[in-house]
């Protein structure tokens, strides 16, 4: 597939969206704070000039910038940018240090009209005649953690909310997963788990929404208001290719601060730095941040997952 068709479908994903009533909003690549997640990790901006460091990053998502117009103005109901973010994360076949990200929101509404949307787009792609094969005319099957768990692994992740417990389920039930001998904490047990047995089960389901993720997993999202063990939050998965990572968005400014608290300082255990306080991000709380739902989607893997696009034309 050529260059120019690869530009084509993302003119398609602009078409989507402004037929949507969206309002396409560029955000700045180089920001104070570029995103808060303990694994995810940033480029600091340096002078050539000078040589000298700024106080600025590359931002590894433009959510701070989107959230901020969503508490700016009521006008901002319906947003969407389309643009590079920077990860200085191992490359591979499906992850480059810069790439392309779709991301959009909807104020004053829930992650479940972002599952319909996620869905709408996905048939619009898998319509066009490049769209691989295997896929057109699949449903996208929505599954809670909770239901995938026990349909490939027969385990019920909310009985295992502990580290201790879940450490002992590892051990005892899959002895062929990689635990090592140093204690982790529960996310990362989680994750252990799920990469080694039930991610690679995921080839049963061509086109998959998975929700309601743990509590502890909560990130950005909300608690579900009548079982708290869950979050609110969702992931969309094409041949097994993780697509995006959606929210349901906690609007808490309190709550904010001690979860951004709680993931710098596991960032600096675990690699030894700590990042400035997105001062910015926090004013725009203060100010009022709207009930939103909001999302993030790889425009590379969702070319690679539908359309089969290997060369990565994207990437300079």
């Amino acid at each position: 597939m050529g260059r120019r068709h690869q530009f084509e479908l993302i003119q398609l994903l602009r078409r989507y969206f402004q037929e949507q009533g969206f309002l396409e909003t560029p955000t700045p690549p180089m920001v104070e704070n570029p995103g808060m997640e303990t694994h995810v990790h940033s480029f600091r901006v340096h002078s050539a000039r000078t040589g000298q460091a700024t106080p600025h990053y590359l931002h590894t998502s433009p959510e701070f910038a989107l959230k901020e117009l969503l508490a700016q103005d009521p006008i901002f109901t319906k947003i969407y940018s389309l643009g590079y973010v920077f990860r200085d994360d191992p490359h591979s076949p499906i992850h480059r240090p810069q790439f392309l990200m779709l991301e959009w929101y909807r104020r004053d509404q829930r992650y479940e009209a972002i599952m319909d949307d996620l869905e709408a787009l996905i048939a619009l792609c898998l319509r066009d005649p490049r769209a691989r094969a295997e896929l057109r005319g699949q449903p996208l099957t929505r599954l809670t953690m909770r239901e995938l768990w026990l349909q490939t692994i027969s385990v019920d992740p909310l009985e295992y909310l502990e580290a201790p417990r879940l450490r002992e389920l590892i051990a005892t039930r899959f002895p062929d997963v990689p635990l090592p001998a140093t204690e982790l904490p529960w996310d990362d047990l989680f994750f252990l788990l799920h990469l080694n047995k039930v991610e690679t089960e995921l080839h049963r389901w061509p086109l998959l929404l998975v929700s309601e993720f743990p509590a502890p997993l909560a990130a950005l999202s909300t608690l579900k208001a009548n079982d708290p063990r869950v979050c609110e939050r969702f992931e969309v998965y094409a041949r097994g290719i993780e697509l995006c990572n959606a929210y349901n968005e906690l609007t808490d400014a309190n709550e904010q601060r001690r979860r951004f608290s709680a993931q710098s300082a596991e960032k600096d255990s675990i690699y030894g730095y700590s990042l400035p306080e997105p001062k910015r991000f926090y004013a725009a709380l203060e100010r009022g941040l709207p009930a939103s739902a909001g999302v993030a989607l790889g425009v590379e893997r969702l070319l690679h997952a539908l359309w089969d696009v290997e060369d990565g034309y994207f990437f300079w």
